[in-house]
C-alpha cells in the first residue's frame, strides 16, 4: 500500500538557472516533477519527504544543459494483489464499473459483481441494482462508495492498472 522509499532522479537544468539559488531551484523542480507521477517499478509518488543529496552536475556536450543526480525520500502508493480498498465509483456500464482509489483506477467486471445485482440502464444514472426482495434494493451508481479487493494488477512503465472484485464477504456497497 504505502511505503517510504529512497529514490533517485536526474534533473536537467538550463544554464540561465545557474546561480546562488541552484539548490532551492532543484528541490522545487524535483517536487514539481516527481509528486503525482507514477513509476511502474515503485508506484505512485504521493509526496517527497526529504531531499537526501544533490550530486554534482555534469554539463552535457553540445547543449549546455547540466544533469544533476538527486537522492530523495518519498512516500509511494503501490497496490498489490489481495489488498482491500474503499473506493468511489466513477463510471458504470453494462460490462462492469470503474472505481477510483486515490490515483489508482480499478475495473470491476460484471462477472466479479454478485449474481443478485443486475445492470439497470433505465434510471437517471446507469447502476447495478440488487434484486433481493426482502431488503431495500442497493444501487451501485456513479459516486457510490464500495469496498473492493484487488485480484490482479498490471504494471506499465508509467501506469498501474488493477482489476477488482466485490463478490466476496464483507465487500460491496458501503452505506
Amino acid at each position: 500500500m504505502f511505503f517510504h522509499m529512497e529514490l533517485t532522479k536526474e534533473l536537467l537544468l538550463y544554464p540561465k538557472h545557474f546561480g546562488p539559488n541552484i539548490r532551492n531551484l532543484l528541490r522545487e523542480k524535483l517536487i514539481y516533477t516527481v509528486e503525482g507521477s507514477c513509476s511502474g517499478q515503485h508506484g505512485f509518488v504521493v509526496a517527497v519527504t526529504d531531499v537526501v543529496e544533490i550530486g554534482k552536475g555534469r554539463i552535457r556536450e553540445g547543449g549546455g544543459l547540466a544533469t544533476f543526480p538527486i537522492q530523495y525520500n518519498a512516500i509511494v502508493f503501490r497496490p498489490f494483489k489481495g489488498e482491500v480498498f474503499d473506493a468511489i465509483v466513477t463510471q458504470v456500464n453494462k460490462l462492469g464499473f470503474f472505481a477510483q482509489v486515490g490515483p489508482l483506477q480499478v475495473f470491476v467486471s460484471k462477472h466479479m459483481i454478485p449474481e443478485d445485482m443486475v445492470f439497470d440502464a433505465q434510471g437517471a444514472l446507469p447502476a447495478y441494482v440488487s434484486q433481493v426482495s426482502d431488503q431495500q434494493p442497493q444501487r451501485i451508481a456513479k459516486d457510490s462508495e464500495v469496498r473492493l479487493r484487488v485480484i490482479a494488477t498490471r504494471v506499465d512503465a508509467a501506469e498501474i492498472f488493477a482489476i477488482g472484485t466485490i463478490k466476496d464477504e464483507y465487500l460491496g456497497l458501503l452505506d
